[in-house]
This record gives structure tokens, sequence and C-alpha cells, in this order.
């Protein structure tokens, strides 16, 4: 079986099927386009003779199941999504292969003069020698993550066609609307089987995450007193600039365009408002649980000192959890990175890894009580116009989850 080959044909006709989520959408998933893809998977997996192929059609959860040929041998989940980002146009995709990389700019459109130019991304000259998966400049690619759907597919038939190869029970699912926060949540872990598993989710090949933010969102609601403005003097309580106050007594150099690594962030990611009411939605970030309460004793701590000022009640603060740091789960099952590592370093790919400056439905799902690690499926430039994979990159991603069905299944569950 030529894994090159069969994983790029996957990725070519996965990328032409619109999977777009939604942020404003309160359906599951939050868009139908997304069953599209859930029928063809499901059906895919049962040619290729998956044994066991469950079809949620209620939440567009897929799963299949290869039954373990080494009694007792550990299992091993695996988990992509369907969803493509709601950042960039998606409709129409139109995925092209450009054989032998050789460096320099390369012109995505030549009729609407799209070029993505080496210089404003680096990374392309790692890829050098490498066949691209490119779009025409118009859409994004999806590879974010349908690389990843593309790689685990391939992993199903070549396992089914290499009944040599030791594994325990290999369970793949793929889920809806990771890019809108879904974390995973329609996964029912009694149908999945696995006890452990990985998402594969990333860019650039040999990085892994076993770290992710503690992540809360806040809003924060200001209630102003309108009157005209000609007779306004000592009663008027403009909420909008009252909003802008609250703002500029943030923390201003602990936003994102200013931190990078183990820093967290507050981030107003809207704002809206007049005279009489204004509102300002913040998402929060941090590596560490005591300075993320911190950062939530801030926000109270702000409209104690408003309130303070223009009257009780003037600003109140709501926040909740999003999703908790992974780390915390991770290091529980050491296996997990252990044998992740050695897979890599024995397909030629040294490991690396840095705190992962994001949220996985990993994350969600390690606390959830699977411990959940994420794999890069070897993407570039996610969310963009610009997104591109390299074959090879997702080739070797293939090889290295079967050598971690190996590693798993010289393992005792």
């Amino acid at each position: 079986m030529n894994l090159r080959e069969k994983t790029a044909e996957r990725l070519m006709r996965y990328a032409r099927i619109d999977t777009q989520s939604s942020n404003e959408s309160r359906t599951t998933p939050t868009t139908s386009r997304q069953f599209d893809l859930a029928r063809v998977l499901k059906e895919e997996l049962e040619s290729i003779g998956v044994p066991q192929v469950i079809y949620d059609e209620k939440n567009c959860v897929v799963i299949g199941k290869i039954p373990g040929n080494v009694p007792g041998a550990r299992s091993l989940g695996l988990i992509a999504h369907m969803d493509v980002s709601p950042d960039a146009p998606s409709a129409g995709v139109r995925p092209w292969i450009l054989k032998d990389y050789r460096g320099g700019d390369i012109v995505l459109n030549e009729e609407k003069q799209i070029v993505m130019r080496e210089a404003d991304y680096a990374n392309l000259r790692q890829y050098v020698g490498d066949d691209l998966i490119l779009t025409d400049g118009t859409t994004l690619l999806g590879a974010d993550d349908k690389a990843a759907v593309s790689e685990l597919m391939t992993l199903a038939e070549y396992l089914l066609a290499h009944p040599e190869v030791p594994h325990g029970l290999v369970a793949l699912a793929f889920t809806p609307d990771e890019e809108v926060g879904g974390l995973a949540k329609d996964l029912d872990f009694g149908q999945f089987e696995a006890q452990s598993a990985y998402t594969v989710d990333g860019d650039h090949l040999g990085y892994y995450a076993d770290e992710t933010f503690y992540a809360y969102a806040a809003k924060v609601r200001i209630t102003g007193l309108s009157v005209h403005p000609g007779t306004a003097k000592g009663i008027m309580k403009n909420a909008a600039d009252i909003a802008c106050e609250y703002m500029r007594l943030l923390p201003q150099t602990e936003k994102p365009q200013y931190t990078e690594g183990r820093e967290g962030y507050d981030h107003v990611h809207r704002m809206s408002g007049d005279c009489e009411h204004a509102e300002i939605e913040l998402i929060l970030r941090d590596f560490d649980y005591a300075t993320m309460q911190r950062r939530l004793r801030e926000l109270e701590d702000i409209a104690d000192l408003l309130n303070a000022k223009y009257g009780p009640g003037t600003v109140t603060v709501e926040s909740e959890e999003q999703y908790r740091n992974m780390k915390e789960i991770i290091d529980t099952a050491p296996h997990l990175i252990a044998n992740l590592r050695q897979a890599m370093q024995e397909c030629g790919i040294e490991p690396k890894t840095a705190p992962f400056r994001g949220g996985t439905d990993g994350a969600a799902l390690s606390w959830r009580g699977l411990p959940c690690p994420n794999i890069s499926a070897g993407y570039e430039n996610a969310h963009g116009r610009m997104e591109y994979v390299s074959v090879q990159a997702m080739e070797a991603t293939v090889r290295i989850l079967i050598r971690l069905c190996e590693i798993c299944g010289k393992q005792q569950g």
C-alpha cells in the first residue's frame, strides 16, 4: 500500500466537502454540512472492512473500531475533527499538488495574482523537495483537520491490510465543531472503548502537546444613565465611556499581542455599547491555575472600583470555565508521551513540544476522564487562504501512528 498516495488522495477528496462550522449557530452540530463528510467516512470505514462502525446521526460523530490481535494489549484511541474554521472561506475548495517544491514563492492563482511568498511564510523552506497540497488562494484548504482525518483513515486501511502488525483495540473517532469550541462533547466513551487517546490536530510535523491553557470566558455588563446631552452635567453615566475606562484598567501588557511562551493574557474580543448599556466580552488564558484565579479577581476588582465611582450595580462581571490545562491529567498516564516519543524517534522524527497556546478537544476529553494529548497532523498556515500541507509530512504521521499501534500492541492494557 502506498501510504503517501492514499493519504494525499483522501485529503484532496475530503477537502472538497465544505464542513465549515459556525460560531453563531446553537444547533448540534453547528452546521448540517458536517454530516456530508460524516456519511462519507462512515461508508468508507465500512467499505475498507472496519469491523465495527458506529454513526451517531444525531450528534454527527463517527467511530470506527479495529479489534486487537494481541490478547490484553493496550488500547489506542485516535480522534480528528471534521469541521473547518469559520475564519476563512471554505466553499469551493480547489486543492492541487505542487510536486517537488524547489523553494521560493508559489503562485496559487495566476488569474487573481495570488502568491504565497516565501519571505512571509518561512516554514516553506523546510519543505523543499516535498509535494505540497495547496489551494487556489481564495479559500482555506481544510487540512486542519482533514489531513488528520485522511491519516486516520489510511491507518485503518493499512492495519486491516497488514494483520501481522501487532496492536490492541484501535478506536478512531471523527467529531464535529472543534473550531467553535465543540470539545468533542458528544463522544460516547462507552462506545469508543479506548482507555486513553490522542487527538491528531496541529501544525509542524513532529510536534506534540501535553499542556494547554486554563481557559475562561468573561462578560462585563455596564449600565449607564442617559439624559439629554445639553443638561447632562452631574447626571449622565455614559456606559460606553465606562466600558472604555474598564478596558484601560486591564493589565495593558498582558494582551495576546504582547505575550508568548508560557505567558497568559486577557483578551477583549468584542465590545459594544451606547450611553445606556455596554458589554465587553473577554477570554482569559493562563497555564498556571493560581495566576488564572488572579486574573478573574482582577476583573471583579476593576468592577468594584468603578462601582464605587459611578454607583452600585453599574458594572457586573460573569465568568465561566471553558477548558482546563490537560497536563494535570496527562501526567497521570505517562505511557502516552513515552510511547509517542518512542514512535516518533523510531520513525526518524525528532519529538518536539511546547506549551500549546490554545485549546484542544483533548483538554476537555482529558478532564472528562479520557487522557488525551495532541499529535500534530503536519499542516501549515491553518485557518487561512495560504494553508498547505506536505504529502510527505502526512505520510510520516501515518507511519508514526502505525508504530504507535505496534508499541501499544506490546504493552498490557
